[in-house]
């Protein structure tokens, strides 16, 4: 059974399912980010003191990382085939592969929120934004904005200024709220997914002048 229905019919359509069936709550999540946003999932390692459960010893990314031996749950997966595929990994946090239905622009957390307000007001689409324990806002964008990027910046003058502003795109992962992050906490969203804009999110050429003049201007 597939749940393509957007917004929060959807979502409570899939919860009420859940459930019914005795799914966990993690499995719920997942569902949600395949079935109803249309994006691949992955289970991703998770740590503890500092230590992650891939079980390398030294770990350059603890619990920050997919498991490399998970398979990608696809987007469309319904409830049923993600609490198979997730019944592999117990306790595993969700991972969601970039650059496939959205690319991210990352700036400090102070920054980001910030430069939310500011697009908000401005009325400009906008896609899901997360912020990490660690202090890092995560804007998604439509996929191709990691690679141009560098020359986007350069169009708009800010290609020699100094940016704590970075773009991710193919082979790299975000953690996907609610799960948590290299041991500091959860991810949360500051603007939670809706169907157009999880399915369609917007040009990076829109945000990105506000995203790269509130990064100047705020405090590192």
């Amino acid at each position: 059974m597939g749940f393509t229905i957007g917004g929060t019919r959807g979502t409570d359509k899939l919860r009420a399912a859940a459930r019914r069936r005795g799914r966990p709550s993690d499995c719920t999540t997942v569902a949600e980010y395949t079935g109803l946003w249309g994006w691949d999932a992955v289970p991703g390692a998770r740590a503890l003191d500092g230590t992650c459960s891939c079980g390398v010893a030294d770990c350059p990314a603890p619990g920050a990382h997919p498991l490399g031996f998970a398979p990608v749950t696809p987007a469309g997966a319904t409830l049923d085939e993600v609490a198979d595929a997730w019944a592999e990994f117990p306790g595993a946090a969700v991972l969601l592969p970039v650059g496939r239905a959205f690319d991210v622009i990352e700036v400090a957390e102070t920054a980001g929120r910030r430069a939310l307000v500011r697009l908000e007001r401005m009325g400009l689409p906008l896609g899901p934004v997360a912020v990490t324990p660690d202090g890092r806002a995560q804007f998604f964008v439509a996929p191709g904005a990691a690679a141009e990027l560098p020359r986007l910046l350069y169009r708009m003058g800010w290609d020699d200024a100094a940016l704590d502003l970075h773009g991710l795109g193919p082979g790299d992962h975000i953690t996907a709220p609610p799960s948590d992050r290299g041991g500091l906490g959860p991810v949360r969203w500051l603007r939670s997914p809706a169907f157009d804009s999880a399915t369609d999110p917007p040009q990076a050429r829109l945000l990105l002048g506000t995203l790269a003049y509130v990064a100047h201007r705020s405090p590192a």
